[in-house]
């Protein structure tokens, strides 16, 4: 009887261990000073809408739009008040991208 249990929360844990790292690997990035290119020039309101905006897109397309568009104003803000903006370091919307199906054959 332990044996059973044991073995169903070791199988529990790897299912939640395995979920919680597709998620990470697949979902939005939680906003923040360290991953927002011009957190510092935004006000905390803009800084709320932002992430709410980055987690509601459903395509790609249209977050990298977005994202474009917020970089070109943060840009602008940061020229305006003399400060260098550093390089963004990854794409916050690459977890829309379609995933490809290495199972599909190439007719």
């Amino acid at each position: 009887m332990r044996t059973r249990m044991n073995r169903r929360l070791i199988i529990t844990l790897l299912l939640f261990v395995a979920g919680a790292a597709h998620a990470h690997a697949r979902g939005p990035v939680r906003a923040s000073e360290g991953n927002t290119r011009g957190w510092q020039l935004m006000t905390p309101e803009e800084r709320i809408e932002h992430q709410a905006k980055i987690r509601g897109f459903t395509s790609y397309e249209a977050c990298r739009s977005y994202q474009v568009g917020h970089h070109q104003l943060m840009e602008e803000r940061a020229r305006q008040r003399g400060l260098a903006l550093p390089q963004g370091r990854r794409d916050i919307c690459e977890h829309l991208r379609p995933v490809e199906d290495s199972r599909q054959s190439a007719d």
